[in-house]
């Protein structure tokens, strides 16, 4: 029966490489997601059939409320709230490591097994999974805007993190030291659920692209840490694959806002949002209404979309593909340039596009689009504002300058479809809506896209 399990683990452990190496590109992502899904079915069957069940009835039990539960989130959660959806399923995995790293510890402690090695093992994944519950959760709340989503500071906040996290390893070297200290290892525990709330706390909804991806790395250290508690290789490869991919995918968000580790933990870019509607007096804007942008579109050649997280909020990606098709009847060329960090998820964008089925031929990365910008003539940003802010190339006091940016005011004509001129999540304003070339669309974007669609079809 071991020469059973551990052939389908390493089955299980291949198919999991294969499918984060099909997640590396849009047109290959899904036959890369059914990968892992048989990956992950054959690791949880091969561990069932191990023959080390000792009863059958929490096991029935577990599986059958998780599927209840995995099911309602996949059925009933709109694609717009999968950033959500992600934050929470980081806070099951880790709570499930925590959860595995207790009962080992009173298990192995009972019997006099707790080893130092062990123990550090133990440790390290409570300590990670503890905080990933919290900090997920915490995510998850801001995503959802149950919790404020702009940075909350405090006087002394970064001191009393970097204090926080020094006291709770601290604990942790010690118990590596003296395994079996229950009150010392629940006091970590606790610890590190704290850690994980206050360090969240002061991260805007701007830099949530970084957090989700980081804490998809402390949950895949966390399960590979379990992996070596409980002697399981398949949790210690795939939990050293989720681990090691989130944390590359962290510092490429943070390139992609020119943005080290410690500035996005510790910088709080971002303040309240503000309303400058008032501002369009002081400084003139060009208003534009449906038969306008209508006049626009038809005219042009060529047509690049740049989705931004307004277009998620409103659910406009079906809409924004139905006015792509009505412009490529007319023979126009309709393009949609990605940021990395746009919405609130790595791959939000490209996520909603491909649920709207939008062909991957015409998603273009950043680095792709900015060099014939120039040569476009009409550029429709829907929703987006920090990232496509000039200020950022300009500004050397703001502080998103030197965060590339996809060079939308670069365009012959700029459409911004937004419900106001109040600022993105960096809470700063965007001198793109005062450019000559640039026309604001305002009001809810999928309404907004709806009418112009309706427009195109009377012709």
């Amino acid at each position: 029966m071991n020469y059973y399990m551990e052939f389908v683990y390493i089955i299980s452990s291949i198919l999991f490489i294969l499918g984060l190496k099909g997640l590396s590109h849009p047109e290959t992502a899904r036959r890369g997601m059914h990968y892992a899904e048989v990956g992950m079915l054959l690791a949880v069957v091969g561990t069932l059939l191990s023959g080390k069940i000792i009863t059958w009835e929490w096991i029935i039990t577990g599986i059958v409320v998780g599927s209840a539960v995995g099911a309602a989130m996949a059925i009933f959660m709109p694609m717009t709230a999968m950033p959500q959806r992600i934050a929470l399923s980081h806070a099951f995995g880790a709570l499930a490591a925590v959860l595995v790293g207790i009962n080992e510890f009173i298990e192995k402690g009972h019997l006099g097994e707790l080893t130092s090695g062990l123990m550090g093992a133990l440790g390290f994944e409570v300590l990670f999974g503890a905080l990933t519950v919290t900090g997920s959760l915490m995510a998850f709340g801001k995503l959802n805007e149950m919790i404020k989503g702009a940075p909350i500071t405090y006087k002394g906040q970064n001191v009393v993190n970097i204090s926080l996290f020094a006291v709770t390893v601290g604990l942790f070297v010690y118990l590596i030291f003296f395994p079996y200290e229950p009150v010392i290892f629940y006091t970590m525990i606790g610890l590190s659920l704290l850690i994980g709330i206050f360090i969240v706390l002061p991260i805007g909804g701007a830099d949530m692209p970084v957090v989700i991806s980081l804490m998809n790395s402390y949950a895949g250290l966390a399960a590979a840490a379990t992996g070596f508690a409980i002697d399981n290789k398949v949790l210690i490869i795939a939990g050293s694959l989720d681990g090691s991919s989130g944390f590359i995918l962290s510092i490429i968000m943070s390139k992609a806002m020119n943005r080290s580790f410690a500035n996005v933990l510790f910088g709080a870019v971002g303040t309240p949002q503000v309303d400058t509607t008032n501002l369009a007096e002081a400084r003139p804007i060009t208003r534009f209404g449906i038969e306008d942008t209508k006049f626009v579109l038809e005219q042009a050649e060529r047509v690049v979309v740049v989705p931004g997280y307004g277009m998620a909020v409103a659910q406009a990606q079906h809409t924004v593909r139905e006015l792509s098709d009505e412009l490529e009847k007319r023979g126009i060329k309709v393009e949609f340039a990605i940021h990395p960090v746009a919405g609130r998820m790595p791959g939000h964008m490209n996520v909603l596009l491909a649920e709207a089925n939008v062909s991957y031929d015409q998603l273009l990365e950043m680095e792709a689009i900015n060099p014939t910008m120039d040569t476009v003539d009409v550029c429709i940003v829907i929703g987006a504002n920090d990232v496509v802010n000039p200020a950022a190339r300009t500004d050397k006091g703001s502080p998103i300058y030197g965060m590339p940016i996809i060079n939308v005011d670069k365009a012959k004509t700029v459409i911004v479809m937004k419900r106001s001129m109040a600022t993105g999540f960096a809470g700063i304003e965007n001198p793109l809506f005062y450019e000559p070339n640039t026309k604001m669309l305002f009001g809810d974007a999928k309404k907004v896209l709806q009418e112009l669609v309706t427009e195109f079809k009377k012709v």
